[in-house]
Formats: structure tokens, C-alpha cells, sequence
């Protein structure tokens, strides 16, 4: 290309992206325009509301459980003998596919696996609960005989090698049974059976209050049913 036709080139261009630049801003005046068309709004119409629904539910247990202060005894409540049932099935059975499905080596640890109980899971959850209470950068650590490290209650219920095998094969739906175009949350397969159990569990133990709060260890939140189909949810930040 010589300079004549690149100067020419050079000029049209230039021209171009001013046209392309004016037509833009114009675009951009016209929306500004546009947004700036208020209307009147008549303030002394009151807009319907939600429609309001009386509270008629009567908050607290639907069971009895007399004048018992076990935590145990109100865990039990919740997490009843079908969903342990439920959770013990489950897991056999997803170590019986293991087995059949992988290559183990004669050194491995799976090898000692056996099908537990309900007695056994029971134990599991208790030190799996417990470990959020009595806490230890690593795991193993909670089964050390090192006397700056011991914790001797973990052992006594359950050796290293048996908790690390539950919480390896510890399943809550049959993998095997799965169909995507079946189900109705997929991404949800893997606990959705066990969360349908517990809230058909919870609806049949407990009557929640109007007003009622949940906390964790960072967040405080407040729900409060207003009588309509929404809820009002007010955060606070502990820190």
C-alpha cells in the first residue's frame, strides 16, 4: 500500500469512528431522555396488601417426652430408629459396590471393613459431633496416645481405623437406583431421601413459633411470619 492510499485510509477511518462515536452519544442522550420521563405518583391510593393469614398452629412438641433433661432423649426425637435404618442400609451398601467395583491392594485398610449397626452409626455421629466441640487441627489426632494429645473417650468408643471407614462409605442414597431424568432436584440425589425423612420428622415433633431465631457460630438471623405468605428476616453480623 502506498502513502497516498494509506493517508486516504487513515482519513476514513478517522471519519468513520467520529460518526460512529456521535451516533453513540446521541443513542445514549435518547436513553437518558427517556429516563428522565417522570410520572406522577398519586400517593393517597393505598395499594392492597398481602393477603393475611391468622397464626393457628400451637407452637411446641407434639410428643411427649415427660420431664426428661436428656439431650439424648430429644435427639432421639428427630433422628429416629428409621433414619439410622435408613443411613445404615445405605452405607452397607455403598461399601458392598465399592468392593465389587474396585482393585485393593492386600495392604489396604478397606480390607477391614465390616457391616456395621445402628449401635456402631450411633457412635459415629456421637464423635462426629463431638469433634465440633473438642476440636484438633487434624483428625487422627483425637485418637493419639500422646499424652499432650490424648483424648482417650474417642478410643473407647471407637478405634481410628473403624471411624475412618465409616466416614469413607458413609452414604444417604442408593447410587445404583439414580436416574436423572427421574429425579427432581439431581444435584440435590445424594441427600435428598434423608432430608425428606427429616422433615416429615421434624413436622411430626415440632410446631414452630410465629417468631422464632437460629444462630450459628457468625450469623444471628431473626424470621418473623407477618401472616402473609412472606417472611420478614432481619441479619446480624457477630463477627
Amino acid at each position: 500500500m502506498n502513502s497516498d492510499s494509506d493517508t486516504e485510509y487513515l482519513i476514513e477511518k478517522e471519519s468513520s469512528d467520529e460518526e460512529f462515536s456521535s451516533s453513540e452519544s446521541e443513542s445514549d442522550d435518547d436513553s437518558l431522555e427517556s429516563a428522565r420521563d417522570w410520572c406522577r405518583v398519586d400517593i393517597t391510593i393505598s395499594h392492597p396488601s398481602h393477603p393475611k393469614f391468622p397464626f393457628t398452629g400451637n407452637p411446641g412438641l407434639k410428643v411427649s417426652v415427660g420431664d426428661s433433661e436428656d439431650p439424648l432423649d430429644y435427639f432421639n426425637l428427630f433422628f429416629d430408629d428409621d433414619i439410622f435404618n435408613f443411613i445404615v442400609s445405605e452405607t452397607n451398601r455403598y461399601a458392598e459396590s465399592h468392593f465389587q467395583n474396585a482393585e485393593l491392594t492386600p495392604s489396604s485398610r478397606a480390607l477391614k471393613w465390616k457391616n456395621i449397626n445402628n449401635q456402631e452409626m450411633k457412635r459415629f455421629i456421637a464423635l462426629w459431633l463431638l469433634q465440633g466441640i473438642v476440636q484438633k487441627p487434624v483428625e487422627k489426632w483425637f485418637w493419639s496416645k500422646r499424652p499432650i494429645l490424648s483424648t482417650p473417650f474417642f478410643g473407647k468408643i471407637m478405634s481410628e481405623i473403624k471411624y475412618g471407614l465409616i466416614m469413607k462409605f458413609l452414604h444417604f442414597e442408593n447410587s445404583d437406583a439414580f436416574d436423572e431424568n427421574l429425579h427432581l432436584n439431581p444435584k440435590l440425589r445424594k441427600v435428598s431421601e434423608l432430608h425428606s425423612m427429616l422433615v416429615q420428622r421434624f413436622k411430626s415433633v415440632y410446631v414452630p413459633n410465629k417468631t422464632y431465631r437460629w444462630m450459628s457460630r457468625s450469623l444471628r438471623i431473626k424470621v418473623v411470619w407477618d401472616g402473609s405468605n412472606t417472611f420478614q428476616t432481619n441479619e446480624l453480623v457477630l463477627g
